[in-house]
């Protein structure tokens, strides 16, 4: 299937059991149900899919399973982070042999890895896979930029066609659409910045707070895709407290227990990741009901292009 790199596209949660097994038959309702909403691509096995503690028998089984439950529809993508180039090769042809349609990918993990040795690290995975690849280029959270310069070179390789756009500076989408064009497609990753970022000229949004509310997210970029911005702008404002929940320490305690309140998630986590407790629990929580409270009547979003003028 090819990816168009546009869209939607949740970093879904992985969930588990009370004992720390994989809860594949809540999984799948969750992906259902971004499936009903409408989004564009299925993210596996990034920060929210908890990915550092997942088995790489478990990645293969979550991302079969994905590849079944949505039939398709929609191109399934695995997160490839890494602390070598030889393992990131291997996790690359384990995700094609598994079904999934292309990957996103991290700088090396662990090792601060220069400007060389990082483009080196993509290049060679980029070369040992005919998958399509989109850089995960978040410097804040993994200490490593990946410059226009280097994109430069990274674009060599004909497969390394997007970047998750993550560093929080919403100039550089036009830093991007001024050098490259269309030649790298920008998928928006900050949820904070997200509207803001797609009207600038990002194609689509690596989501977040999705995984809790699908139907909201596809809306604000079906409405502002529309032009239909002061729509779009309406559920931004209103979604924006519980979008802060993805920018932070606890951002998987957070949407899972999001997810708990919208009826497609468990709060279970992997230690040593903690549920939420205390003080910090009934912050969130109190964020989560007032959104809840106040959720928008949303239009017809689907439709936009046959059944509403901009």
């Amino acid at each position: 299937m090819q990816i168009n790199w546009e869209g939607v596209m949740p970093a879904v949660t992985t969930k588990f059991t009370a004992d720390d097994k994989l809860d594949l038959d809540l999984f799948e309702i969750n992906i259902k149900a971004q499936l009903d909403a409408g989004v564009h691509g299925i993210v596996l096995g990034g920060t929210l899919g908890e990915a550092s503690t997942l088995t790489d028998e478990e990645k293969s089984i979550l991302t079969r399973k994905t590849v079944e439950i949505v039939a398709g529809s929609v191109p399934v993508m695995m997160n490839i982070a890494e602390q070598t180039t030889k393992g990131a090769i291997a996790a690359a042809a384990q995700a094609k042999k598994d079904g999934a349609n292309g990957l996103m990918m991290l700088p090396p993990m662990r090792y601060k890895a220069n400007d060389a040795e990082t483009v080196a690290y993509f290049k060679a995975v980029a070369q040992s896979t005919s998958l399509p690849i989109m850089v995960y280029n978040n410097p804040i959270d993994y200490k490593i930029e990946v410059t226009l310069d280097m994109f430069e070179d990274l674009l060599q390789e004909a497969n390394i066609v997007a970047v998750k756009e993550s560093t929080r500076d919403i100039s550089n989408v036009t830093r991007i659409k001024n050098r490259f064009g269309d030649r790298l497609k920008i998928m928006t990753g900050v949820d904070t910045l997200a509207l803001e970022s797609l009207l600038m000229g990002a194609d689509g949004w690596v989501a977040g707070l999705v995984c809790a509310f699908p139907a909201e997210t596809v809306a604000i970029y079906e409405l502002q895709k529309a032009g239909r911005i002061a729509e779009a702008l309406e559920i931004y404002r209103w979604f924006l407290p519980l979008l802060e929940l993805d920018i932070d320490a606890q951002l998987v305690q957070n949407i899972k227990l999001a997810e708990v309140h919208t009826n497609i998630g468990s709060e279970h986590v992997r230690a040593p990741r903690l549920p939420l407790s205390g003080a910090r629990r009934e912050e969130v929580l109190n964020i989560i009901r007032l959104g809840l409270a106040s959720r928008p009547k949303l239009p017809d979003y689907k439709n936009l292009s046959t059944s509403a003028s901009v």
